[in-house]
């Protein structure tokens, strides 16, 4: 049984043996659990309930938020922002931090800014050129990419020094991701370009839409393969398909996103399309959650966040396990074993 301090505002916190923070998502995973974690879709807004709404959705089915960073180079809410107001409330929350809009300087001081304010888990991307978003005017700035984001980030952790040089007086104490897309060819190089990342310092991966499940598993024995499925913790991306015609969409204009004909067939035969891309949703996650070298699940339920509860309740993955939400049972009596 593990027990954890109240997780309530408040760093720093104590760190268990072996772990990079004191955050409930890297004690789920190396506690041996299945982890759900979700995309929450920031704002266009400057109203603090707007972001808590949201968040309410996945209260107790969640074990950690996503914020995104100007997901597809489209102006929201800012990624540390979104975290600030989720970890007042006692969320846990994964700070996606882009390459795209800000150089190292500006990079490094957001990640001992996240962490001062308790964010212990931070996903490292590259993120979508400008020209994909509502301000193809904008410059890009990608002074980094994800992999050399990765070893700045665990310098400043593990060194206590920025990239320059410079110590750091305390350092940020965080899990440090990367988002991986099995997708996209030369299929073959996929693990190759994840082992570039565990070796910069990814302790845990996101990935993309994965409705192809055969190549899913041929990713997954190449990183077997590789050596590297005991190096990094496995978080598969899963999500709800609308209708056949908006997966289809998706398919021919959002990059990386691969949906197999047979998928689409499936939701055009159903008579509520709708209903049948959440069953579909809940048979992959049953499906990938017996794969091996598989950690957990990242839901991206776009315009549909309210259908998570239901998917991660009949999927049975959290095996009546609770994760934690403002408001649950926090007395010494509560069943606090993995909240």
């Amino acid at each position: 049984m593990i027990f954890e301090d109240e997780p309530v505002p408040g760093y720093p916190l104590p760190i268990l043996p072996g772990h990079s923070s004191p955050g409930r998502l890297e004690r789920v995973l190396r506690a041996g659990s299945f982890a759900v974690t979700a995309e929450l879709a920031p704002p266009d807004s400057a109203d603090p309930e707007d972001v808590y709404r949201r968040a309410r959705v996945f209260d107790g089915y969640v074990d950690a938020i996503n914020a995104t960073d100007g997901s597809g180079a489209n102006c929201h809410m800012s990624s540390l922002a979104v975290c600030a107001l989720l970890t007042r409330a006692g969320y846990a929350p994964v700070m996606q931090i882009s390459c795209r809009d800000k150089n190292r300087i500006a990079i490094q001081g957001d990640i001992l800014g996240g962490a001062a304010m308790g964010v212990c888990n931070m996903l490292c991307l590259t993120g979508d050129g400008v020209q994909a978003g509502d301000h193809p005017q904008a410059k890009p700035v990608f002074d980094l990419d994800s992999t050399s984001l990765l070893g700045i980030a665990r310098k400043l952790r593990d060194e206590h020094q920025f990239q320059s040089g410079r110590k750091v007086t305390f350092a940020p104490r965080v899990f440090l991701g990367a988002a991986e897309n099995p997708n996209v060819p030369p299929l073959a190089h996929r693990a190759l370009r994840l082992a570039k990342k565990i070796a910069n310092g990814a302790q845990f991966v996101q990935t993309q839409y994965c409705y192809d499940l055969p190549v899913l598993k041929a990713f997954l024995q190449a990183l077997e393969d590789a050596g590297l499925q005991d190096q990094v913790f496995m978080l598969v991306g899963v999500g709800p398909l609308r209708t056949a015609k908006a997966a289809d969409w998706m398919r021919r204009n959002v990059p990386g996103i691969h949906v197999p004909d047979a998928i689409i067939a499936r939701l055009a035969g159903a008579q509520d399309q709708t209903r049948e891309g959440i069953n579909l949703c809940v048979d992959l996650i049953q499906e990938i959650r017996e794969l091996k070298g598989v950690h957990g699940v990242h839901v991206m339920a776009y315009r549909q966040e309210d259908t998570v509860p239901e998917i991660i309740e009949r999927s049975g993955v959290l095996a009546g396990r609770v994760p934690w939400y403002p408001g649950r049972d926090q007395t010494p009596t509560a069943d606090r074993t993995l909240p």
